[in-house]
């Protein structure tokens, strides 16, 4: 019964916006950080952007910093990305993945849960 199911991934021309969602059920979403990964064609997984569970602290990577953003909503479960300023190395599949407590960059972390993730694709 546990799920993290992504949404709101397409295709959207450079320049433009893009708000994902990811919904959980089956565990106590408000105890658990939230993190967004990608993995675009032909590359490993990468961290995007994380949600601390204990003080909603926020983390960007290097290349995102700047034009996402991230949320979360406990009372509808939900976590959100926010893209905006989109560019086509920005194009792979966007997952989200729960942590009991913390933030990690890897996916080797302690994250208990993950979804099956959704395409963005950037491209004129």
């Amino acid at each position: 019964q546990v799920q993290l199911v992504e949404s709101g991934g397409g295709l959207v021309q450079p320049g433009g916006s893009l708000r994902l969602s990811c919904a959980a059920s089956g565990f106590t979403f408000a105890y658990y950080s939230i993190a967004w990964f990608r993995q675009a064609p032909g590359k490993e997984r990468e961290g995007v952007s994380c949600i601390s569970s204990s003080d909603g602290t926020t983390f960007y990577g290097d290349s995102v910093k700047g034009r996402f953003t991230i949320s979360k909503d406990n009372f509808k479960n939900t976590a959100f990305l926010q893209m905006n300023g989109l560019k086509p190395e920005d194009t792979a599949v966007y997952y989200c993945a729960a942590a009991r407590s913390g933030c990690y960059w890897s996916d080797k972390g302690p994250y208990d849960y993950w979804g099956q993730g959704t395409r963005v694709t950037v491209s004129p």
